[in-house]
């Protein structure tokens, strides 16, 4: 494990930075929030042919540009940071991890291309309306034999279901839990968006009527879906420790340059304590992330005890300090046209998103047989 970055993965991060600090300022993040879509079409071409971001760690042979989820993390990092608003996690994190994990070479080859290319949209429909994050909350029934399947139920809080152009849909097929290939025109899907908390990524609730599918792969995929998960799990710490990053950036320069009674108010001990806090919660939750990413990088045993530690982890350092944040700013931290709510309403969506701390801890401690 090195927790260095080399100098390939350096000059990522500040190509990334300075594309994301130049594409998604406060600004548009708040123009594209009230959007119905979500995201510029223009800036998602730009992330592909200019950067390729799409198919970072899609292997080559599919398509994408074969590296791993230690550089993933990076661009993560940076969209954490810079708030970024465009399918890019339910496509790259969800989508194609769950295609990756679960499909045969021969449908890699046939689906992977377009979106590592940015051609197409995707994402994972996960949770039901029970609110599980577990397989025992999947009800969703699928029927058929083969490849060919039709779809019944419901799934919500589907992130950027209303656009996607591909669904990977978890469904049980009799005793059997698969994942399903679902088009996003198709014929007996009802997609309506939901109005989220965080209000720079979006969600949809997707009715399936006896709506066709395709398999993922043969046999049960319960085993593809747990990696998925974990998969997701850091990303959603790299997202979140570029975010806690960029609250404790915005405390410490409303530190310096907010003058009460004379002088800064960084320059008193109750903001000083809280600003060092703050600073010990990120270092943590940046390590406990890039400790994730180095562990999927390396697809080893330890990605089931690195996946929950992270996410829980960084789950909680974010909300922490995107509400210490607010603390430093006072009253005008509370306001709709200061940016640090985003971020607050960001911390709270990605904490409860696929399983929150306590789900996490509780994940952790069954794969640890305590």
């Amino acid at each position: 494990m090195n927790f260095t970055f080399n100098d390939e993965q350096e000059e990522l991060r500040r190509v990334v930075r300075r594309f994301f600090d130049e594409r998604s300022p406060s600004t548009e993040v708040r123009r594209l929030m009230d959007t119905p879509e979500g995201y510029d079409d223009v800036v998602w071409k730009q992330m592909s042919q200019d950067l390729a971001l799409q198919g970072i760690h899609v292997p080559e042979a599919f398509g994408g540009q074969g590296f791993s989820f230690v550089e993933l993390g990076i661009v993560l990092e940076e969209m954490g940071r810079a708030l970024v608003c465009a399918p890019y996690f339910s496509t790259v994190c969800l989508g194609i991890n769950a295609i990756l994990n679960a499909a045969t070479d021969e449908q890699k080859a046939e689906i992977l291309p377009a979106l590592a290319a940015g051609e197409r949209t995707a994402t994972l429909a996960f949770a039901e309306e029970s609110g599980k994050w577990g397989a025992d909350g999947i009800e969703l029934s699928a029927d058929g034999d083969g490849t060919s399947y039709r779809l019944s139920g419901v799934k919500t809080f589907v992130l950027d279901g209303h656009t996607a152009d591909l669904i990977v849909v978890a469904a049980r097929s009799g005793s059997e839990l698969g994942l399903f290939l679902v088009d996003g025109h198709a014929d007996g899907l009802d997609r309506q968006p939901l109005k989220p908390i965080d209000m720079t990524r979006k969600q949809a609730r997707l009715e399936f009527s006896d709506t066709p599918a395709t398999r993922l792969g043969t046999g049960d995929a319960g085993e593809a879906l747990e990696k998925t998960l974990d998969h997701v799990s850091v990303c959603l710490a790299a997202e979140m420790a570029g975010g806690s990053q960029r609250c404790l950036d915005m405390a410490v320069e409303y530190a310096k340059e907010r003058v009460q009674f004379g002088r800064p108010i960084g320059a008193f001990q109750a903001v000083k304590h809280l600003c060092a806090n703050m600073l010990l919660e990120v270092e943590s939750a940046k390590t406990a992330a890039y400790y994730a990413m180095w562990a999927a990088a390396d697809d080893g045993d330890e990605l089931q005890v690195a996946a929950p530690l992270a996410k829980s982890y960084a789950g909680d350092a974010f909300f922490k300090v995107s509400c210490d944040n607010i603390q430093v700013h006072g009253g005008i931290g509370f306001t709709w046209e200061h940016d640090a709510h985003l971020y607050y309403r960001r911390a709270k969506s990605s904490d409860l998103m696929f399983g929150d701390a306590v789900y996490q801890r509780e994940r952790l401690g069954d794969r640890l047989g305590i």
